[in-house]
């Protein structure tokens, strides 16, 4: 670190949280009071977004979002909304960002670095899975599956799940114009609506010598706009999915089947996807509209940057649902006023029906700000707090289903999706599942260790 620069701790003891919060665009909102400050950000017709609000807390140090849990510092804020921020840029570094901002705010000047721009490549031809030679993992074969032992073993990807997604990998060989060959593990990538179109690879290397990764990226040409990976240890259709798992790579799927298919016998019959790298709109919209009845499961790594791709997808999410709704008279005010990108709650209450609709509405926002508030003044016992959670869910189970009514869609076809992510200590589900592979292992070994000794103490007993 230079001399006279600032640290993260700086930031944290000189700024509040409420400083970020205006700089991002929000306003407080006044009708909350001081006791628990409250922030809003206001559309361009002057009304508050709804659904868009923070709540202060710990002394200013903190906030939160409602109806999540999740508490921000300054810090994971910026980090975590870094769309907010004017020094914002596609591609920016998370801590890049989070100096400029807080520099900025703290009026203290800091080097301007030039971003660095990578041409694309040229001429690259289209992907033709007729330039590779295909070496197919037969289960009946057990020749057939010794030559993936290298990709698979360093992954901690077992057998069985190799068998559970067999029709889904291969090891490609192609050659190179310079008459070198090489081969890698891949996984077809296809157009959702076209499965039988393969469009691309995600490719993987052997491991190092030292076990380490290698060769992670795509084969040239490859789609990467429009085709994903989608797997069904079932062979269930895309179409006919009524669970749909997003992850970031077919390693991070396979190992997610692997942690939780004894707990969850219904995900062989689940469709797994990978996008590859950050999902494309394309391919989020082409699942999409394939799988709307589909229980959508947002699976991907828990950095920084991947929260905000699991953010894109549950906007697209909201967006097939709410286009599939037909606008009539009636119902065209109140959809039209749902912000881009938002649930179907997020209108103004005022343009739904009277009645009914309306009341239980504002039944459920009172309930949810009762809730709120309980929880955040950490004044009350956890079962009263749990009690006014119970009631608020129940008033939104009711709010929900009216609003389905007055938007003519059923069950089946509303906003369903969930969130998972790896354990807090990984960012990765192969990091987790490699991680608790050398746990299950240590303990193992200390068992043995321990039974050798118990038997060296019997035997000396014994003389």
């Amino acid at each position: 670190m230079k001399d006279g620069e600032l640290t993260y701790d700086d930031f944290l003891r000189r700024l509040d949280i409420q400083d970020v919060l205006i700089d991002a665009g929000y306003c407080q909102n006044r009708r909350d009071g001081l006791r628990y400050p409250s922030y809003v950000r206001i559309g361009s017709d002057g009304r508050r977004i709804r659904g868009d609000k923070f709540i202060v807390t710990q002394q200013g140090r903190c906030c939160f979002q409602p109806p999540h849990q999740k508490v921000y510092n300054i810090i994971s804020f910026i980090k975590e909304h870094p769309q907010l921020f004017a020094e914002y840029s596609a591609g920016m570094a998370p801590d890049r960002l989070v100096n400029l901002v807080c520099n900025r705010l703290l009026n203290h000047p800091i080097e301007n670095r030039e971003a660095r721009i990578i041409r694309p490549a040229r001429d690259i031809r289209p992907f033709d899975i007729g330039n590779y030679d295909l070496h197919r993992f037969d289960p009946q074969d057990r020749a057939t599956q010794k030559k993936f032992y290298p990709y698979f073993k360093s992954r901690g990807i077992d057998l069985y799940t190799q068998y559970a997604f067999h029709r889904n990998f291969c090891l490609a060989t192609k050659k190179r114009d310079d008459g070198l060959r090489y081969t890698n593990l891949a996984f077809p990538m296809t157009l959702p609506k076209d499965p039988e179109k393969t469009v691309g690879f995600e490719e993987r290397g052997r491991a190092r010598a030292d076990g380490s990764s290698s060769y992670e990226d795509y084969a040239q040409g490859s789609n990467m706009d429009e085709g994903v990976w989608i797997a069904s240890p079932a062979g269930t259709p895309l179409a006919e999915a009524k669970h749909v798992y997003w992850f970031e790579s077919a390693y991070d799927a396979m190992a997610y089947y692997q942690l939780h298919r004894d707990r969850n016998r219904e995900l062989d019959k689940a469709v797994f996807v990978s996008t590859s790298n950050f999902p494309s709109t394309k391919q989020m919209r082409g699942v999409l509209e394939q799988t709307i009845p589909a229980r959508q499961h947002i699976c991907f790594n828990s950095s920084t940057a991947w929260h905000d791709s699991a953010w894109k997808l549950e906007r697209e999410i909201y967006c097939t649902v709410r286009d599939a709704i037909e606008q009539t008279p009636e119902r065209k005010p109140y959809l039209d006023s749902i912000p881009d990108g938002q649930d179907l709650t997020e209108g103004e209450y005022y343009l739904l029906p009277k009645g009914g609709l309306q009341e239980s509405c504002k039944w459920f926002d009172s309930e949810w700000e009762e809730a709120m508030s309980m929880r955040s003044s950490r004044l009350c016992a956890p079962e009263d707090v749990q009690d006014q959670i119970d009631t608020m869910n129940r008033c939104y189970r009711e709010y929900r289903e009216k609003l389905r009514e007055f938007l003519g869609i059923d069950r089946e076809h509303d906003v369903d999706f969930t969130r998972e992510e790896p354990d807090y200590r990984h960012k990765s589900w192969n990091g987790q599942l490699l991680a608790e592979q050398r746990r299950e292992e240590s303990v193992g070994q200390r068992q043995e260790r321990e039974e050798s000794a118990e038997e060296e103490r019997q035997t000396r007993l014994g003389r």
